[in-house]
């Protein structure tokens, strides 16, 4: 049995349009390279944001120490950064962020509870905005606001939880709460304790 040569030039004709994409894609990072002044370190002036335009930030601009592990919620980047105790764990994760800054906390607390699949109860403002709202909503269900895992700050009703909705992360959705992915606060739950140190920035 013979290959048939029409299949055999459209696969190379497919193999070459590919390198050809795949390496015009490597070219801007392979130029910014080039032109870094030193080795291993961020491009020489270069701004360190990202395209969802987190900032990197240093614990040590905001807080004296990482004792208990620390969490700087960045609403205006909307991002979360995380630091272990012992500064060997760092996380990012994009973040929604509340709807207004009349609903905005900003400020420093701690974390003082963990709750897996936490129940949703609406504040009293919330249902006024909102009378059509349920007057709460289970742990575990779909339609739970606080997704699979809520981190309880000492502010009542303020919280950082998952959400089911992933088309909040990166906007401005929420209540009041910083909401992250659910597969990140299911791993930030497991890095954080009760008095981790939180800023809302």
């Amino acid at each position: 049995m013979t290959a048939d040569p029409r299949n055999t030039l459209n696969r190379r004709l497919f193999l070459g349009s590919a390198a050809a994409v795949m390496s015009t894609a490597a070219l801007p990072a392979a130029a910014q390279l080039a032109n870094s002044t030193e080795p291993d370190t961020p491009l020489a002036g270069a701004v360190r944001n990202n395209i969802s335009a987190f900032r990197m930030l240093d614990w040590r601009d905001h807080f004296d120490n990482t004792r208990n592990g620390v969490i700087l919620a960045d609403l205006n980047s909307r991002a979360l950064h995380y630091w272990s105790e012992d500064q060997s764990i760092y996380k990012l994760y994009p973040t929604s962020v509340p709807l207004n800054d009349e609903l905005t906390r900003r400020g420093r607390t701690d974390v003082i509870q963990k709750v897996e699949n936490p129940r949703w109860i609406p504040t009293k403002s919330m249902l006024e905005r909102n009378p059509e709202w349920p007057k709460v909503i289970e742990g575990g269900s779909p339609d739970n606001p606080l997704g699979v895992r809520a981190l309880y700050l000492g502010w009542p009703a303020y919280r950082i939880h998952g959400t089911h909705d992933t088309r909040k992360i990166g906007r401005r959705s929420s209540s009041g709460c910083v909401g992250l992915y659910n597969e990140h606060i299911l791993e930030l739950y497991s890095l954080v304790k009760v008095g981790t140190q939180v800023l809302l920035l």
